[in-house]
């Protein structure tokens, strides 16, 4: 019981890294920063008391990547005389991002006696689950979502009272980019399941991505991304991944995805809540079927109305210093004349397009190799895992076509196991770490 209770508070540490919320009785900060506070204690202690005194030579070239895309962002802000400042923090944002990613390696490290890519995956994918799960629970059952939002400020659910399911601090976009990122770790550890010898979780990762891919669809239809990446990689690897030594597995998995499908065709004509979701999540497939063409709203609002680029080469090489429509953004410009859509500058919340008005393509091309930088790094750290990294870097690419949100929290745990996730793991322990956790399960 007690090592259960330890299982939950660490999902719960977790979740408040993974999806920050902000409670009524602390205004203005958030639990991902109290636990960056709480990380840059424990690295202190752990420098004092392992007396690691070098810093990771890739950790400072991408605090200079980071750096360098703020530095980038303030000149843009000064040569066009605005008061956006959007990514000028960048490098603070970082390394909150690290400082809180790494309260949660201790963690986990904590409870386990050792920390492993799987174990990290694990926890994401347990989060990303109760969140789609929570969500629903709170679109039939009002009253939890009521009780919650009396003790939640800041955004709190981001767009649940447009009518979309919301989970705790997962909406909209961001949340659609995180459920990509981990369903295509589900893929990944499915694909190499023998490989890290995790065959007994195979049944409970067919049953996290049905939950994540319908639900969390529901919640942001980004999460389509993810799921069409997972099925790439699977026909990609399909060469080597051996179903014929997962014959029972494979059976019980058939087995659950049929089940899933009845329930889902039963609840789509009897609950009209689910009906409303299901249709909205899935809105693209459902116009193929009953109309002959894919269609979705949102896209034909990203393809009419959102694509459009700098007309002066200015605005090209360094833009004009605005990524929110000065006229909605607190604090903004008072003399901005501009037109006001989304809060977003000139109409557009197109992730790329986004950038460009904002500090041209020299940003762009910055932070492009900041997350190129963070690929590299954990590439390099845990050669093993190349192809999930590259799956990783393709979810923030890709994601940039519709959002500008970047998926940095996703890399900063496997960053933090890089350096050593306090007294573990360094750079050179990785096909160490490999083994042992294939030899351990």
């Amino acid at each position: 019981m007690k090592h259960l209770l330890i299982i939950i508070f660490t999902i719960l540490i977790t979740d408040f890294y993974y999806f920050p919320i902000e409670f009524v009785f602390l205004p203005g900060v958030n639990t991902k920063m109290l636990l960056a506070g709480i990380g840059l204690v424990m690295f202190g202690f752990n420098l004092a008391r392992y007396r690691m005194g070098q810093i990771d030579k890739g950790f400072l070239w991408l605090s200079l990547a980071a750096l360098c895309v703020s530095f980038i962002s303030y000149i843009s802000i000064v040569i066009n005389n605005t008061p956006d400042h959007s990514f000028t923090g960048y490098i603070i944002s970082m390394w909150v991002w690290l400082g809180g990613a790494y309260t949660v390696i201790e963690v986990i490290k904590r409870l386990h006696g050792k920390i492993s890519m799987p174990i990290v995956c694990n926890y994401l994918i347990a989060v990303c689950v109760i969140q789609c799960i929570l969500a629903y629970i709170m679109a039939i059952y009002p009253p939890m979502l009521e009780a919650l939002n009396s003790i939640l400020g800041g955004e709190k659910y981001m767009g649940v009272t447009e009518g979309r399911l919301s989970g705790i601090g997962a909406a909209l976009d961001v949340a659609g980019l995180r459920f990509s990122a981990v369903l295509v770790m589900i893929a990944y550890l499915m694909a190499n399941i023998r490989r890290v010898n995790l065959e007994k979780y195979f049944i409970y990762y067919v049953i996290a991505f049905m939950i994540i891919s319908v639900i969390g669809n529901m919640i942001a239809r980004t999460t389509t991304m993810g799921i069409g990446l997972a099925i790439a990689y699977w026909l990609y690897s399909s060469k080597s991944f051996r179903l014929r030594d997962l014959n029972k597995q494979m059976i019980v998995s058939m087995a659950i995805v049929c089940i899933s499908l009845v329930g889902i065709v039963y609840l789509y004509n009897t609950d009209y809540t689910f009906y409303k979701n299901i249709r909205f999540g899935f809105e693209g497939f459902f116009s193929l079927f009953e109309q002959g063409k894919w269609e979705v709203g949102s896209n034909e609002i990203l393809l009419n109305h959102m694509i459009q680029f700098p007309k002066t080469f200015h605005t090209w090489v360094i833009g004009d210093g605005y990524c929110y429509n000065p006229l909605v953004k607190i604090g903004g410009d008072p003399y901005y004349t501009g037109p006001v859509y989304h809060g977003f500058y000139m109409g557009t919340d197109i992730g790329y397009i986004r950038f460009l008005f904002y500090f041209g393509v020299t940003g762009l091309m910055a932070f492009v190799a900041f997350f190129l930088m963070c690929g590299k790094i954990c590439m390099s750290k845990f050669t093993n895992y190349k192809m999930l990294f590259f799956l990783l870097l393709m979810v923030n690419f890709i994601g940039w076509v519709k959002v500008a949100t970047d998926i940095f929290l996703v890399f900063a745990p496997f960053l933090c196991i890089a350096i050593g996730g306090g007294n573990s793991l360094n750079s050179d322990d990785s096909s160490k770490v490999y083994s042992a956790v294939c030899q351990e399960g």
